[in-house]
């Protein structure tokens, strides 16, 4: 394989913590090259919020702001491109891209993210990331005090219930099938007002990304501005499983205080490992490059 393409760390995925862990390797001058796919699970959303310095600015203008100052350090390199595959090769990793190009590193950053999975509803697509949404921190300042729906059932919506209840007081859980709540978790919700809806969700009627109604498979329809959706979350990337790396029970990458995952010398951080958060992906991003670069000067000390 020729020099160039032999590299200490190899980052897959060009996001929020992909970058940070560039930024704290190419300030230790480590020869480092991110691999991104350009899909971002944030992409949908117009504005991010809860990020100190970047409060209400687009996803894709932060992240371009960001490259460009990692870019700034002459050991670090980018690709557009999709990993497919990570192989073991003597004491590095080969790491094949979708275009047949293969790369050689000493350590590997799975900064690779997640990916939602929606329900069968029309219109739910549409709506993600602007009324339709995952967080109350990311989003529910700006749908405070209007009619929301939090669209889960059992615990899930308990804990949405109750972060949502201090943005707005207008709440209907919708259960999409039998509810599952204890008879004291259902007296508190009668206590504040909290209406419950059992009939499946047939359709978001909406405009632009902006719900207007939701409809219901016996015909029912209620007006909300906002629906809350616990949705379950798959790997963006099929590379951590297929090289062994072990899961939790949510479907997260296990990483130990360093970010390093079960296998020595391969790391995670941002979404795909941690909480589902801008800020978290830049902390993770930043410790993973931190103890990469530990683990090489002791290597090479």
């Amino acid at each position: 394989m020729e020099e160039n393409n032999a590299f200490e760390v190899l980052i897959i995925g060009g996001s929020y913590a992909g970058l940070s862990a560039a930024l704290t390797l190419g300030r230790s001058r480590r020869k480092t090259i991110i691999i991104d796919s350009g899909e971002p699970c944030n992409s949908a959303s117009p504005k991010a919020h809860n990020l100190l310095t970047h409060d209400g600015s687009s996803p894709a203008e932060i992240t371009a702001i960001g490259k460009a100052q990692v870019l700034m350090y002459p050991s670090i390199e980018f690709k557009t491109g999709k990993a497919t595959q990570i192989n073991r090769a003597l004491q590095k990793f080969e790491v094949v891209l979708e275009s047949g190009e293969k790369y050689l590193a000493k350590k590997i950053v799975l900064a690779t993210g997640i990916r939602d999975q929606f329900p069968a509803i029309d219109g739910f697509a549409e709506c993600w990331g602007k009324t339709v949404i995952h967080c109350p921190y990311c989003h529910g300042f700006e749908l405070k005090d209007r009619p929301t729906a939090i669209f889960a059932n059992g615990e899930i919506a308990l804990n949405f219930a109750k972060l949502v209840y201090n943005l707005t007081k207008d709440i209907t859980i919708l259960t999409n099938g039998k509810k599952m709540f204890s008879a004291s978790t259902l007296n508190k919700f009668k206590e504040r007002n909290i209406r419950l809806i059992e009939a499946r969700v047939a359709r978001i009627i909406e405009k632009n990304g902006a719900i207007e109604a939701l409809l219901f498979e016996d015909g029912s329809s209620i007006k909300v501005a906002a629906m809350y959706a616990g949705l379950s979350i798959t790997q963006h990337s099929d590379i951590p499983e297929k090289i062994g790396c072990e899961m939790d029970d949510q479907g997260l990458i296990k990483v130990d205080s360093a970010q390093q995952t079960s296998i020595k010398g391969i790391f995670a951080c941002g979404d795909n490992s941690a909480m589902r958060s801008l800020s978290v992906a830049i902390k993770t991003g930043m410790i993973a490059g931190g103890f990469i670069n530990s683990e090489l000067c002791e290597e090479n000390f």
